[in-house]
């Protein structure tokens, strides 16, 4: 298979979520990770992939900010799946950060939110990625989550060479739904991404994932 990432589109288009997952293991010759926030049916993905391979890194930025309910659910998640969790958070805690700043600035203020944005994920993220090292990015994104979203492909390819797959681009919350129940997987809703604060509004990470 090439991995060449327009031809790899048309290849997958009609492809499984497992089909996508084996098309990725092979095109990572084994340095694949897979990214995670615990937000609601993130068990989902993580589930198929370590059907996949089972001791495949994931990258978690905790922010900090993240509900008791998110918490609980991803130490949940961990256990059930046995999941190997490379966790990285900001240089500073949030209550540090809350102290100088007052609290998570708004979205109206552009400036202050892009560097907290860049404080509690960006940044922490690209960490990640630089010590992983992966040729191959899963990541749990569909197209029913957003505008931005809507018009992304399985597979692309980031400023800094790392093919960015989206296995399960084309599922519907029913589907998720009925994976999530099927698997007995852990689930919450009671999720909040300070990065976002909308829940159609893109949190920066994607958008800026040809850039890292």
């Amino acid at each position: 298979m090439t991995h060449d990432p327009a031809k790899a589109n048309a290849e997958l288009a009609d492809a499984t979520p497992q089909e996508i997952l084996h098309w990725a293991q092979s095109a990572s010759s084994g340095n694949m990770m897979i990214s995670t926030n615990f937000r609601p049916y993130e068990a989902v993905l993580l589930h198929l992939a370590t059907q996949i391979q089972p001791d495949i890194p994931v990258l978690w930025v905790d922010h900090g900010y993240n509900t008791p309910h998110t918490y609980r659910c991803a130490e949940e998640t961990i256990a059930k799946l046995n999941l190997n969790v490379h966790l990285y958070i900001p240089r500073r805690t949030a209550a540090h950060r809350d102290s100088l700043y007052g609290g998570i600035p708004t979205i109206e203020d552009e400036a202050a939110h892009n560097a907290f944005t860049e404080e509690v994920k960006l940044e922490p993220f690209r960490r990640g990625l630089a010590t992983l090292k992966p040729k191959v990015w899963l990541t749990a994104l569909r197209r029913v989550q957003n505008p931005h979203r809507e018009t992304m492909n399985i597979v692309a390819r980031t400023g800094d060479g790392i093919l960015k797959v989206c296995p399960i681009l084309d599922w519907t919350d029913e589907d998720m739904q009925a994976y999530t129940e099927k698997h007995s997987l852990p689930n919450e809703f009671n999720y909040y991404d300070p990065t976002k604060v909308l829940e159609k509004r893109e949190c920066g990470l994607h958008l800026d994932s040809a850039k890292l």
